[in-house]
């Protein structure tokens, strides 16, 4: 399969940039309009979205860099950095909503032209969507956490400013001034859950986590079928970096094969795991089954 590049992910990545631009400007306008602090808080997320744009194109940008002597094993986990900034943004602008939210639930004030304000809001919306559903099918298909934080955050933005219009039209048929700001808090814990769970994921990406549960039980199956055979494997380790994967192991053959049976093993081995997962790196090591030394460096550090 041929490997998809990280270059080729850029256009995305400017894409996100342009619908950030263009939702500010348009909740920017719908804010000024109504004076709604929901707006406003729908605004200032907006903002968000355009630093985890820029942030997301940067990273990109360095890890479609090929392998060097400084980096053997590519520079794919810059992605995580991307991420990560991108939830840390949105726990900032989280705050930002909350303490523009407090202040207008002690001064309440009127809202004015809600009916244009929404309807500029509600087109706002209309792009994050188009735009957050594109950057969560390529990031799934190209196994871009980058694209998929970018699109999950999009995607929360539309919910959120579907709470935005609701409130403000229960506050044009109620006159409670109080729902608006009432519901920025809402917006704000609603940004706050997304921002953990980034930065969660993240942390998980740079600390080496496995390969999800589902992943790790295609490459079990393939060795289950090499078990068949008389081969027995031990020390199955897999990691993720970005859009790639690793996977390493040892694999114990009969004592009496030659170097050239076991190598001609080890490379289908490796082939059918990479033709079975995209974007996989396999090492294998190979042990004589009947020597009691293999069985004694399984650990990591031996």
């Amino acid at each position: 399969m041929r490997r998809m590049t990280s270059s080729s992910l850029k256009p995305f990545a400017w894409l996100s940039i342009g619908a950030a631009l263009a939702t500010i400007a348009l909740k920017g306008l719908a804010w000024m309009m109504t004076g709604s602090v929901g707006l406003l808080s729908d605004a200032l997320e907006s903002l968000v979205n355009l630093a985890g744009g820029a942030m997301a194109l940067a990273m990109l940008s360095i890890a479609e860099r090929p392998e060097d002597e400084g980096h053997a094993f590519g520079h794919g986990k810059a992605e995580y950095f991307s991420s990560g900034f991108e939830g840390l943004l949105i726990l900032f602008a989280a705050l930002a909503i909350a303490f523009a939210a407090i202040e207008r639930l002690l001064y309440p004030k009127p809202l004015e032209q809600l009916g244009l304000g929404l309807v500029v809001s509600t087109l706002a919306s209309l792009i994050n969507l188009v735009v957050g559903s594109v950057l969560l099918r390529a990031g799934k298909r190209h196994r871009s956490i980058t694209l998929e934080a970018d699109a999950h955050h999009l995607l929360t933005d539309v919910w959120t400013s579907v709470g935005v219009i609701v409130g403000l039209t229960a506050v044009a048929l109620t006159g409670w001034l109080w729902l608006d700001p009432t519901l920025a808090l809402l917006v704000a814990t609603n940004i706050v859950w997304t921002g953990w769970r980034l930065l969660q994921r993240s942390a998980v990406g740079l600390m080496d986590g496995s390969l999800p549960p589902e992943e790790h039980a295609l490459v079990l199956a393939i060795l289950e079928r090499y078990r068949a055979l008389g081969i027995e494997f031990h020390a199955v380790r897999t990691r993720e970096s970005g859009t790639r994967r690793f996977i390493s192991l040892h694999v114990l053959v009969p004592g009496s094969w030659t170097i050239s049976r076991g190598h001609q093993l080890v490379e289908e081995l490796e082939r059918e795991v990479r033709q079975t997962l995209s974007h996989a790196s396999v090492f294998t090591h190979l042990e004589p089954l009947e020597d009691p030394v293999s069985q004694e460096d399984i650990a990591l550090d031996r």
